[in-house]
């Protein structure tokens, strides 16, 4: 079971960005997905994050500017980023809570660097 993670990129403030984070394996179900992201000297914080039914919750510092959303057919969670601000600069990682036929999982895909310059 993997994740991999896309759409990262260089882009002025006030501008957007879509990042989509697949899952791939023996998968049965997953039942979370989110975002976290890592700037410079910080620790690792959540974003975003969706689970099964829908339900969304965000980090403060992201509400009303960003959205994430899923396509459970294709287990690929998407997030969309506008009105991006220079301190959304960060390495942004995907993660999953994957249920397969083992064992569930909890699956950190590889990192997409997000660069807004002023």
């Amino acid at each position: 079971v993997q994740l991999q993670a896309s759409g990262g990129g260089l882009v002025q403030a006030g501008g957007s960005l879509r990042l989509s984070c697949a899952a791939s394996g023996s998968i049965v179900s997953v039942a979370k997905m989110g975002w976290y992201r890592q700037a410079p000297g910080k620790q690792r914080e959540l974003v975003a994050v969706i689970i099964d039914g829908g339900i969304t919750n965000y980090a403060d510092s992201v509400k009303g500017r960003f959205t994430i959303s899923r396509d459970n057919a294709k287990n690929t969670a998407y997030l969309q980023m506008n009105s991006l601000k220079p301190e959304d600069t960060a390495v942004y990682y995907c993660n999953a809570f994957i249920v397969t036929r083992t064992s569930p999982r909890d699956v950190w895909g590889q990192g997409t660097q997000v660069t807004v310059s002023s």
